[in-house]
């Protein structure tokens, strides 16, 4: 971790600025393991979300587009999926769907509307490096969340720390809100510790600090960037009872069998 007070680059949308004077606590605070279905109202796509629920269901065991390389990487226990999916590796714009399964042994069925979100300003990669502004396509688990404000509601373990979840913004890029909200995907961290946490496993050259954050018109550094109000609305629907995992990448390596 940087010295206080100094910036430190990170593989998330620009630079997080750590000031611990700032108030704040330090840690994640756990919530209930439930689901709580979003407001899709709230967001951009509200257009056909009075479905009032899931809908599509996949063919047994699979979700729908996701291919058999992928699929096998989901664990058995997961019941809770988003899938971001670009139309090629140097898209730097996706779809985002969110899916959902009773039990184990029960079909992938679609929940809400897709919406809209960015990742990497040069698009995807299967061997990410620190600054090559692609995002890192597989399978990852969602553990743990995070930002600059309270909690909005989400049963995820929450680091409110206003300290840490700040940003100067490189290149006149209007990253203000962007750690509003955030939730960590679980790429080169250590799973359930909260986003802030320095811990690199795979060590410091293939980045890190990869999360779902709050869109700031423009490709991310990494990320995948939703609207704001979308992405509490995501929040609130992750229960950590279901072992939700995220699924990004091209559609080609999506969807791949071999």
């Amino acid at each position: 971790m940087a010295a206080i007070g100094t910036t430190l680059v990170v593989g998330a949308a620009g630079a997080l600025h750590l000031d611990d004077s700032a108030d704040g606590s330090t840690g994640p605070s756990s919530g209930s393991a439930r689901v709580v279905r979003p407001n899709w109202a709230a967001g951009p796509n509200a257009a056909g979300s009075g479905t009032g629920g899931a809908s599509v269901a996949g063919r047994a065991g699979a979700i729908p587009g996701i291919g058999s390389v992928m699929m096998a990487r989901v664990p058995r226990e997961a019941l809770q999926a988003i899938v971001v999916s670009g139309v090629d590796r140097d898209a730097n714009t996706n779809s985002v769907t969110l899916w959902q399964r009773a039990d184990v042994n029960a079909p992938w069925m679609s929940f809400g509307t897709p919406m809209t979100g960015r990742n990497g300003a040069e698009g995807w990669t299967e061997a990410h490096r620190e600054g090559d502004l692609r995002s890192p396509i597989g399978v990852f688990s969602l553990t743990a969340a995070g930002g600059r404000l309270p909690n909005p509601g989400s049963a995820m373990p929450y680091e409110y720390r206003p300290s840490f979840y700040q940003t100067a913004a490189p290149q006149g890029e209007p990253l203000a809100d962007a750690f509003n909200y955030v939730v960590a995907i679980d790429y080169n961290r250590l799973p359930g510790r909260a986003p802030s946490d320095p811990n690199r496993p795979l060590g410091g050259q293939v980045g890190g600090d990869i999360w779902l954050h709050v869109d700031h018109r423009s490709p991310t550094r990494g990320c995948v960037a939703l609207p704001q109000s979308t992405l509490v609305s995501v929040m609130r629907w992750l229960s950590p009872g279901a072992r939700p995992m995220i699924l990004m990448g091209d559609v080609a390596d999506l969807s791949a069998d071999v």
